[in-house]
């Protein structure tokens, strides 16, 4: 069984469930998105600490309007939003070493927020900023279409009983969505370390006709996905790790 890393990815923005109505109708689907299933889980002190001091600057308040990112930042660049980044680490890793990129972190529980906003604040990173709210939401009120220069989606939940494959994040009409929010040549890149899941987003995204895959079938690890301890530790254990790369047609 593949070690699933809580910590490296989208592993709570998973669900498909009723949300509130968005404003763009998706043909196929006939009820709104939802991109999580929310847990309880505990803050501790040092997560608590940085909500307090460094939340006001770092995480930004939902809207139903589209975000004014360059204000947000305070610069103008191209900007990445990442759904579900768990605790946060591989977010800053990839932050601390692309200065060259604005990432949006998407992430509905405290203690990964916290735990971001920490090493926000240990590091120095100024080119992240958080929303505590449904990925699915911000992507359909906060974010103009063609408008994203990439989408990260590390390791989300696999819902591994096949009875609750229907609540996997990777679904047709979130392909569909992430695929209009990026520029053309933007890219969206999916991890998984379970086989039927790398599977069924291989078909997902390569059904999507506005995206093209990067490489045929799965792709190498691209060097900035930095390898977590988790996954380093699966690997030597014999599990897979499944990286997508597909890129946003012109």
């Amino acid at each position: 069984m593949p070690i699933h890393d809580p910590s490296a990815g989208a592993a709570h923005q998973a669900d498909i469930a009723p949300a509130a109505t968005p404003t763009e109708p998706h043909p196929h689907r006939d009820r709104p998105l939802r991109s999580f299933v929310l847990r309880a889980g505990r803050l501790g002190s040092g997560q608590a600490r940085a909500l307090t001091e460094l939340g006001p600057r770092y995480l930004l308040p939902y809207q139903p309007t589209a975000a004014d990112w360059d204000a947000a930042f305070a610069r103008q660049a191209p900007r990445v939003l990442e759904i579900g980044f768990g605790m946060g680490q591989a977010t800053a890793d990839i932050a601390a070493a692309r200065p060259d990129l604005d990432f949006i972190g998407v992430e509905v529980h405290q203690p990964g927020v916290g735990a971001l906003l920490r090493e926000i604040g240990e590091r120095g990173l100024t080119n992240i900023r958080i929303l505590q709210h449904d990925a699915v939401q911000v992507l359909e009120q906060m974010v103009l279409p063609a408008s994203l220069a990439g989408v990260h989606v590390f390791f989300p939940d696999p819902w591994h009983k096949k009875r609750h494959h229907k609540r996997r994040l990777i679904q047709p009409p979130l392909v569909d969505l992430l695929a209009s929010r990026l520029q053309p040549g933007g890219w969206l890149h999916c991890a998984t370390d379970w086989d039927d899941y790398a599977q069924q987003m291989l078909q997902v995204l390569g059904d999507c006709p506005a995206l093209t895959n990067t490489a045929a079938g799965f792709a190498p690890r691209p060097a900035m996905r930095p390898l977590t301890k988790f996954e380093a530790r699966g690997l030597k254990l014999g599990h897979g790790v499944w990286d997508l790369l597909f890129s946003r047609s012109s």
